[in-house]
């Protein structure tokens, strides 16, 4: 280095001392660091966050990742580290992972989630394993595990389902039906009440004739 005794000049094979390093040894990275309207270059073992070492035959360089919300990248276009509060997927940075995957929280990555299938229809309305005798019911749909998660922690969706019915059937063919059962109550009742008027009446009127 030209300004040997320089640290701005620290792993240069050439410096300046106004630009810093301008060629680096051969196994680290060449990186221009700005500082507002200012900017120098310096050698470096490996390259900060937001950027990639790519090596090329006339000198290694470090290069700014293009991946929005990434803090280290492997090349240009693959992250292997998102910026806090980001998921890693497949060399891009999301705030909440994408249809079939679960969130990884411990490594903030997205993996294969639990992947289920298609609703079935609503099944039949019963209640308590009857489809008749009652006016509501519930009726319950289902679907199934198509793909198991990668993690056991991974929980899955709910695979069933139910819902309040009415019943299409009232009353269950050949049972006893209750209203009219009341009904012929009601009817016995009267009976009796009326068979006792006309007891008490005739009583009555036997006995206003013997006081006559």
């Amino acid at each position: 280095a030209s300004y040997g005794p320089n640290p701005i000049c620290k792993g240069c094979l050439s410096c300046s001392k106004d630009n810093g390093c301008i060629r680096c040894q051969h196994k680290l990275f060449f990186f221009l660091r700005r500082e507002g309207m200012r900017q120098y270059g310096e050698c470096l073992h490996s390259c900060p966050s937001g950027y990639y070492g790519l090596r090329t035959p006339d000198m290694n360089r470090c290069s700014r990742c293009r991946i929005e919300n990434c803090d280290s990248c492997f090349s240009r276009d693959f992250c292997t580290k998102c910026k806090t509060g980001f998921y890693s997927h497949r060399g891009r940075c999301f705030r909440g992972c994408p249809p079939g995957f679960a969130a990884l929280e411990e490594l903030m990555e997205c993996v294969e989630g639990c992947e289920v299938g298609q609703w079935s229809e609503w099944g039949t309305c019963s209640r308590n394993n009857r489809t008749c005798g009652f006016k509501w019911g519930l009726e319950t749909r289902t679907r199934q595990i198509v793909k198991k998660p990668a993690k056991d922690t991974i929980l899955c969706p709910t695979i069933a389902e139910s819902r309040r019915c009415k019943m299409a059937v009232r009353h269950c063919p050949g049972g006893k039906r209750r209203r009219p059962a009341k009904t012929k109550d009601k009817k016995k009742k009267k009976k009796n009440l009326m068979e006792r008027a006309q007891k008490q009446h005739s009583i009555f009127l036997a006995t206003d004739k013997t006081s006559q």
